[in-house]
């Protein structure tokens, strides 16, 4: 057993997100390991662009307000405590709704996600289908 030393934080790229995310890792498993873990905080209006997962993409909201969708699908809102799993190579994005921070824990294996075009103010700003609590 060993405490793992941790990267600094990383602002998330502008050819993946738009508006201001930063994402710190959490854990990235070395061969044979393909698990991954990143801790992702959401500005308020911030997203990722359509992308997918080769194998699949668990994400765990733990605080904040999140809008996540599938290519096709209606606009989902989501809370802390909120489970989200999307299969592989499911197009979807992510984020926080407007007026919100949100910040999820993203888990997935190997390093097959195609990123995509960026979402567009129409489908980010479409009534969710889903809300609760």
């Amino acid at each position: 057993m060993e405490v793992l030393k941790q990267p600094p934080t990383t602002k998330g790229p502008a050819e993946w997100f738009t508006g201001d995310v930063w994402f710190d890792v959490v854990y990235r498993g070395e061969d044979p390991s393909r698990s991954r873990a990143n801790m992702v905080k959401f500005a308020p209006g911030a997203r990722t662009a359509w992308h997918s997962h080769g194998l699949g993409q668990a994400l765990l909201i733990v605080e904040g307000v999140a809008l996540l969708q599938s290519r096709g699908a209606q606009l989902i809102e989501a809370r802390p405590g909120d489970v989200i799993w999307t299969p592989p190579g499911e197009e979807h994005w992510h984020g926080a709704a407007p007026g919100h921070f949100m910040t999820h824990l993203a888990l997935w294996e190997g390093d097959d996600t195609t990123w995509l075009e960026h979402v567009t103010d129409t489908d980010y700003t479409a009534t969710p289908a889903t809300t609760h609590r």
